[in-house]
């Protein structure tokens, strides 16, 4: 089974997706299951988990409904109000939904790098744990230090870090994210996505071979045990098409079938 860990849906408006800007053009429009299907189909992937790209609860709402149309959507990662003290009554709203697998937030657009850390925060992933779902944790990798703290603070909540920590591609350098990509791995319940890679570079320019000490340096961290292939699409789109960006992964794993899909599987509960 080949699964998708990372997929963006969304019927565009510029009002409700300010972060689509002028050079990431050509996704100014809609993006459906179906339009994934097209893309997917030929390599083999049959189903993905849609991960939010907004903060709202309407958002996440119009995911759980697409689901129940569209059998390939295996999952869905929404998004709540962490530090809300109705926290407890959004989510049970959105958990009789059998597909709710998980709750974003998207940390790296916090000016405060310890965002994550106030007790309004760490009690809002306390609730999340509590409905056996995963916090996915959307991060530049900056703030790799504030997060190997809140997830010191929950040993039996599963996190699954997105596209490898974003370290910074443009410059090359991999200190202090490989050490602390480590640190990261030391905890048994984080997993990692292999995603978000090709857009975080040149994306005009960049290459398999130079990702691959990024790849050898997560896979030397993780193992293949915890670690997920996910395409990020249609934001990868801006800077390769969707078999250039998977094919990354692909042709570093072979045809490793935990880091294709049953590790995504598993760490979801799908």
């Amino acid at each position: 089974m080949r699964l998708d860990s990372h997929v963006h849906l969304w019927r565009y408006n510029e009002h409700e997706y300010p972060w689509i800007t002028e050079p990431m053009a050509a996704i100014r429009r809609d993006f459906m299951p179906d339009d994934w299907r097209e893309a997917a189909e030929p390599l083999g992937f049959e189903g993905f988990i849609a991960v939010q790209a907004r903060q709202s609860l309407e958002e996440t709402q119009w995911l759980l409904e697409l689901a129940d149309q569209y059998p390939q959507i295996r999952g869905v990662v929404g998004w709540v109000d962490l530090r809300s003290p109705c926290v407890d009554e959004q989510l049970e709203i959105l958990c009789d939904h059998t597909k709710l697998v998980g709750i974003r937030h998207v940390l790296q657009d916090e000016a405060d790098d310890a965002f994550m850390l106030q007790d309004s925060f760490l009690r809002g992933i306390h609730r999340v744990g509590h409905c056996n779902l995963v916090y996915d944790i959307l991060i530049f990798a900056r703030q790799l230090p504030a997060t190997l703290e809140m997830v010191a603070h929950f040993p039996r909540q599963r996190f699954v870090l997105n596209h490898i920590g974003k370290p910074d591609l443009h410059s090359g350098e991999m200190e202090p994210w490989a050490t602390q990509m480590h640190e990261l791995a030391g905890h048994e319940n984080v997993w990692c996505k292999l995603s978000g890679m090709v857009t975080e570079g040149d994306r005009a320019s960049w290459t398999p071979e130079g990702l691959r000490p990024y790849l050898d340096a997560v896979f030397g961290a993780f193992g293949a045990e915890r670690l997920m292939i996910g395409s990020d699409w249609p934001v990868c789109l801006v800077a390769g098409s969707y078999a250039d960006t998977m094919g990354v992964v692909m042709d570093y794993a072979g045809d490793d079938a935990g880091v294709l899909g049953e590790n995504c599987a598993r760490a979801y509960g799908r």
